[in-house]
Formats: structure tokens, C-alpha cells, sequence
């Protein structure tokens, strides 16, 4: 059994750049490593900016209720409260940011006129708003009754045919978010096999060419679930903006720099959940083994 498609960062936008009279936040000790090892302070800064760390925030809550919804399918009753820890050791949120900063710097290495060009777009209006919405409905979709109805809103919209859709899957289009989740997803999966092989749970039944396949085979489900998440995160998210404030979003997004930045949000968010979702598939294997962890 393969677990449930995990949906990747689709946060894109930036909070306003730190003025000059600002005070930043402090750094935790996995920043300050980070910094050390890349040497690119602008970098982390910009994590900071984003609110990478309330995004992350977010993601670990979903990783807490997906570690419940593992045990109810893979071991029904058997992981209580020991296996609630270690979902929480592997959704470790300061470990996940430094893993993602750590990525993200190096994706962005040596693009300074990229990351000006980036801070300097999301530091006015209407950019400022659009991380707030984006970090509101991620909040609000953690209850599956607003899960629920944002989904019947997007079929509502779809059917009475809402301009407003056509802009969503333009938005959508151009960040590649389609297939930058599925491909997310299905790394995710397969390293989660990867993890449940390492702990012996194939024995030699199980090749890597039939992790692929069975992944790869995967990859229908994996892109239905992806966009029945996807559209209905959107038009909740952006249903304040106007159609001149999402169509400026879409304009930067298109730059290179808008470009580069969406690829490099992917890349480090892959890094985070293939490394979680590996670390998961060990644990599962372990736990259905009755082995030590």
C-alpha cells in the first residue's frame, strides 16, 4: 500500500521585503548554519520574508494528520501514541527549514538580480497580499469541511462558467503547478518505498525497476488527487484579489526571475518531503515488523 500523494508548497508569492527600519527576526540555530555552510545571507533572508517557516508550520500539521491516517491504513490501532512521536521526530519543523534553506540557497546561488527583482515586486501592493491569502487558505483547508465546500465552490464555478476559472488555470499553467506537484508527488512515493525497502519490508521481492513502474503506474490517481486539491486551494486563496491584481501575479510570474524563483520553491520543497517521506516508509516497514525504531 502506497501512502496518500503528498501535495508540495504552492505558497509562490512573497510578504513585503524588510524595510531598512525594520527589525528582523532572529535566526534560529539551523539559520545560522545554514548561513554558514552557503554563505548567502540574502538568500536566508528571503526565506524569512516568504514566512517560510509558517508555511512549514503548516505543512507539519498536515504531516501529523497524514502520520494518523498511515496508522489507520497500514496498522489499524497499532501505533498510539509511540508512533504519534515519531511522526513528530520525522516532521521535525526545525530540521524541515534547514533542510529547505539549505536547498533554496543553492538553487538561488548567484542570482542576486533575480532575488532584488523578486523582493522588490512582492514589497508593494497588491504582492504583499498575496502570501497572507495564500497562508490563510492553507490554514483554513486543515478542516476538511472548508476542504469540502472550497471543492463544491470550484465545481460551482466550473459549471456556471466563471471567467474567473479560465485565470486560475492560466495561473496555474504558468507556475507549473500541475506537474512540478505531481513530480513532487510521486518522488515523495517512491522514496517512501525506498524507506520501507531499507527497513526490509520487501525482503527481495520488491526490485528498484518495480518501485519505478509501480510508482510511474501511480501517476494517473497521483495527478486527479493534485488537481481536486489544487483549484479549489486557488480560488479560495485568491477570491479577495481582483482579476487586475491576479493578472499582475501571472505578468511577474512569466519573468525569469518569477520563473527561476518558482523552480527553486519546487526543488527545495522536493528535497524536504522526499527526505520525510523516506524517513516515513522506514518507519511504517519497522512498525509492521514489530521492530525497534
Amino acid at each position: 500500500m502506497t501512502p496518500r500523494p503528498l501535495l508540495f508548497a504552492l505558497c509562490l508569492a512573497l510578504a513585503p521585503f524588510p524595510g531598512l527600519a525594520e527589525t528582523p527576526a532572529p535566526q534560529t540555530e539551523a539559520q545560522v548554519l545554514v548561513q554558514a555552510e552557503t554563505g548567502d545571507a540574502a538568500v536566508i533572508a528571503l526565506s524569512e520574508t516568504m514566512r517560510i517557516g509558517e508555511i512549514i508550520d503548516i505543512m507539519r500539521e498536515e504531516g501529523l494528520a497524514y502520520g494518523q491516517t498511515l496508522e489507520a491504513e497500514m496498522f489499524p490501532g497499532g501505533g498510539g501514541p509511540r508512533w504519534q512521536g515519531i511522526v513528530g521526530m520525522i516532521y521535525d519543523g526545525e530540521k524541515m527549514r534547514a533542510r529547505f534553506d539549505a536547498a533554496f540557497a543553492r538553487e538561488l546561488a548567484n542570482a542576486p538580480e533575480d532575488v532584488g527583482q523578486i523582493a522588490a515586486f512582492f514589497a508593494a501592493e497588491p504582492g504583499a497580499r498575496f502570501l497572507t491569502l495564500e497562508l490563510e487558505a492553507r490554514r483554513a483547508l486543515l478542516d476538511e469541511s472548508v476542504e469540502d465546500a472550497a471543492k463544491l465552490a470550484w465545481e460551482d464555478m466550473v459549471a456556471a462558467g466563471d471567467p474567473r476559472v479560465d485565470l486560475l488555470r492560466r495561473f496555474a499553467e504558468t507556475n507549473d503547478l500541475i506537474e512540478s506537484n505531481v513530480m513532487g508527488a510521486l518522488n515523495a512515493n517512491l522514496a517512501f518505498y525506498r524507506g520501507m525497502a531499507e527497513a526490509g519490508a520487501f525482503g527481495d521481492d520488491m526490485t528498484e525497476d518495480q518501485m519505478l513502474a509501480d510508482v510511474w503506474g501511480q501517476e494517473a490517481d497521483v495527478r486527479a488527487e493534485t488537481e481536486d486539491w489544487l483549484f479549489p486551494f486557488l480560488a479560495l486563496a485568491y477570491q479577495p484579489l481582483t482579476d487586475e491584481e491576479l493578472d499582475t501575479y501571472i505578468v511577474f510570474s512569466e519573468t525569469p526571475a518569477g520563473q527561476r524563483m518558482n523552480a527553486a520553491l519546487f526543488a527545495a520543497f522536493d528535497e524536504v518531503f522526499t527526505a520525510i517521506s523516506q524517513d516515513l516508509g522506514r518507519a511504517v516497514a519497522i512498525q509492521l515488523q514489530g521492530q525497534d525504531i
